[in-house]
């Protein structure tokens, strides 16, 4: 399917206006970014209120680890993302930021600190994420389970997505988690099926899936998400909708990948925002309770609308 309107989405890729040919160029171009992914940098009281905070409680989030674009936004409307089990992960995702190596053993403080931050910083919806910990034998669901239960009792009016690894598939894993009955549970394909092997290391587009409908299944919502700009063409986009949508996903986000170094995988283009805004337009027809598509769209974006 092609269309005449050069904004609108193609089937060999998304649109036209493409601002990488190929990798020798994306390579070289990858930080040459269009007017509309021009990053507003975070700065106002509760950005800085945040920031003191954090590093006073030497906590991570994927917010700062992610280089996450939405900080401002975020921060300033009461909403933020903690990353949980330290900020070294045992996986090396072509995609991620985040360092990857042998972690540091389990801070056992640091539920304690997050539950704090939490109170002082009066959030009203949080954020928990990890890093994967393959390390651990019980890849750290007991300490999701915890912190979860932790920051439900003492923050009972503060509303909770947790953006959970894969935990391998295991179901034992993943019902230490739903027994906790947080108001969102997310897991993310990140990419379409075809580059699931080029974009991430041991997870696998068919176990992320199943993960997904296992949350599903359990009648907690569930969330996923993908970027944009891998080299996926619109026919994948809309089967990766239909592949989550049949397992039971009620929220999805679409947000640009933007490459954080030249040693992470190559950007192949950039979306334009008309082509997002279709594809939120086709999500919410086929039936997502919300979905989020644009360029600057993270996991975590609006997070605190997809509780209801």
């Amino acid at each position: 399917m092609e269309r005449d309107n050069k904004n609108e989405v193609r089937e060999e890729g998304h649109s036209l206006c493409k601002e990488t040919s190929d990798n020798s160029r994306s390579r070289a171009d990858f930080r040459r970014k269009p007017d509309w992914l021009k990053i507003k940098l975070p700065r106002g009281f509760k950005t800085s209120q945040v920031l003191g905070l954090l590093n006073e409680k030497h906590i991570h989030t994927i917010c700062s680890s992610g280089m996450c674009p939405n900080r401002a936004e975020c921060w300033g409307s009461g909403t933020a993302t903690f990353m949980i089990g330290g900020n070294i992960c045992t996986r090396n995702c072509r995609f991620c930021n985040v360092p990857s190596g042998r972690p540091l053993p389990l801070n056992p403080g640091e539920i304690e600190d997050i539950v704090e931050s939490v109170k002082e910083l009066r959030l009203r919806h949080v954020v928990i994420t990890s890093v994967d910990r393959d390390d651990l034998p019980d890849l750290g669901a007991g300490h999701w389970a915890r912190m979860i239960r932790s920051l439900k009792g003492e923050c009972p009016g503060v509303t909770m997505e947790v953006l959970i690894p894969d935990f391998q598939g295991r179901e034992d894993l993943l019902d230490m988690v739903i027994a906790e009955h947080p108001d969102v549970i997310s897991h993310n394909l990140e990419t379409v099926r075809r580059l699931t092997p080029e974009v991430r290391t041991f997870a696998t587009y068919d176990n992320s899936l199943k993960v997904v409908g296992y949350v599903s299944s359990h009648g907690i919502r569930s969330k996923s998400g993908i970027m944009l700009g891998l080299g996926e063409t619109r026919s994948e986009v809309l089967e990766t909708m239909d592949d989550l949508l049949r397992v039971g996903c009620e929220v999805m986000t679409i947000g640009q990948y933007l490459q954080p170094a030249k040693t992470n995988y190559t950007l192949r283009e950039y979306i334009h925002p008309d082509v997002f805004a279709e594809y939120g337009r086709i999500g919410k027809e086929k039936g997502f309770r919300h979905i989020e598509s644009s360029p600057m769209v993270r996991s975590s974006y609006h997070a605190e609308k997809h509780v209801y």
